[in-house]
């Protein structure tokens, strides 16, 4: 893993979107790992997913110090998932990494998927946020309507996990 390629994208990602002085948290775990976090955080039946998000602070409220950087929350993805699902997802496992931590912090930014509406609002700024931060992607995740494996639409931010 070339966690410097991953820490500068994410930090492309926040300061595109006006986030500065918060600190995020970017994980890269196994398959039990993140199944267990689902099942802890989230009720799931524990089956592994391809990214959680949990947020911590709210970006939009006032620091109660601002010499403090806030917590944005953390983004947990599984590259094991990740690769597996490349192929028919976002094309290579590259783009597919970098596809679930866009994905994920902006879920911790705020963007969910659980109408229409938020989910074609929240796949253009994952297309536009990686166009400029990542290169084009080799597929198109965003055609995937019902993933075998991975992504089911089921994040931590939908729940608020904590």
């Amino acid at each position: 893993m070339d966690l410097g390629r991953w820490k500068k994208l994410a930090e492309q990602v926040l300061l595109a979107e006006g986030v500065e002085h918060m600190e995020v948290s970017v994980s890269f775990v196994d398959e039990a790992t993140i199944a267990e976090l689902a099942r802890e955080h989230l009720g799931s039946d524990g089956s592994a997913t391809d990214v959680l998000s949990f947020p911590i602070d709210d970006p939009a409220a006032e620091p109660e110090d601002p010499a403090v950087p806030q917590l944005l929350g953390d983004v947990v993805v599984c590259p094991q998932i990740a690769e597996r699902q490349a192929p028919t997802h976002a094309g290579s496992v590259d783009d597919e990494l970098a596809l679930l931590i866009v994905h994920g912090l902006l879920h911790l930014l705020g963007m969910d998927h659980e109408g229409e509406r938020d989910t074609k609002a929240m796949q253009a700024r994952e297309r536009e946020l990686l166009a400029r931060f990542h290169g084009p992607v080799a597929g198109d995740p965003w055609q995937v309507t019902e993933p075998t494996t991975g992504h089911n639409g089921k994040c931590g931010f939908g729940d608020r996990a904590r």
